[in-house]
């Protein structure tokens, strides 16, 4: 195991929570570490967003390796790749792909079911399987509503699933409820990473739940966005004076990428 990936892995285990901002490309992962990011994680919709693509496997792999690989060479911490559903339904090919995000510099690998079937992301995360690598599955019974009334039950059930095909944490998205996030956490073997998103309780309470990760997933990104679209909108209709308005001097960013 590398170091990158043991100090990955470490950062599960506590003390504290490890909170993950999401970057989409080299300037925001370079950012994000300057503020005391302990690890980098990479948010597929925001790098499909960032090269013309919809989220949702739209992506080219060979576009994502190239920015995977430019984020893990300017960042001094462990970078994990979102990977959506692994970019194909065969097994043989996640595994291919992996292989090569691996080389691209990622130690771990976030990958999801879906609306899908949830064996066979128990069969690609087996077929993804290396030492070291951190594979985080993301359970969207929660975020997809796939489970109602059942929510826990189900979510269990595939956690289970996803940690004997060698999962080494589980993500359940959607989930906003303190004692429903309580009760993931005490029933789930794995460490449990959940989605900021309005509603959830803030990560000192997340860290009194037993919850190991906290995610921005698309979050940041969105935020950006629109930003970007009132900016925008404003300059576009002539007025420029809100473009100064909380923005990060230049020589603060040129110095960053320096």
């Amino acid at each position: 195991m590398t170091t990158a990936a043991a100090r990955f892995h470490a950062l599960h285990a506590g003390p504290g929570l490890l909170i993950l901002p999401n970057a989409w490309d080299v300037g925001s992962a370079r950012l994000f570490e300057s503020l005391g990011a302990p690890a980098i994680a990479t948010t597929s919709a925001g790098v499909a967003w960032s090269l013309g693509y919809p989220d949702g496997d739209a992506l080219p792999i060979d576009l994502y390796l190239t920015v995977v690989a430019a984020i893990a060479r300017a960042v001094n911490v462990p970078v994990t790749a979102d990977i959506e559903g692994g970019y194909s339904d065969d097994p043989a090919v996640v595994a291919d792909n992996v292989t090569h995000l691996v080389a691209a510099g990622a130690i771990g690998i976030n990958i999801e079911d879906g609306g899908g079937n949830p064996d066979l992301l128990a069969a690609k995360i087996a077929a993804a399987r290396r030492p070291g690598l951190f594979i985080n599955a993301r359970c969207d019974v929660w975020l997809r509503g796939l489970a109602p009334g059942d929510e826990h039950g189900e979510t269990r059930r595939r956690a289970s699933l996803y940690a004997a095909a060698g999962a080494d944490g589980i993500f359940v998205p959607g989930v906003t409820d303190r004692d429903a996030i309580a009760r993931l956490a005490a029933d789930i073997s794995l460490p449990l990473n959940v989605l900021a998103r309005s509603g959830l309780p803030e990560a000192a309470v997340l860290q009194t739940l037993g919850v190991r990760r906290l995610s921005a997933g698309s979050g940041i990104t969105q935020a950006v966005y629109g930003l970007a679209r009132r900016l925008a909108t404003d300059f576009l209709a002539g007025d420029a004076g809100a473009l100064a308005d909380g923005a990060m001097p230049y020589p603060e960013i040129n110095a960053l990428m320096a």
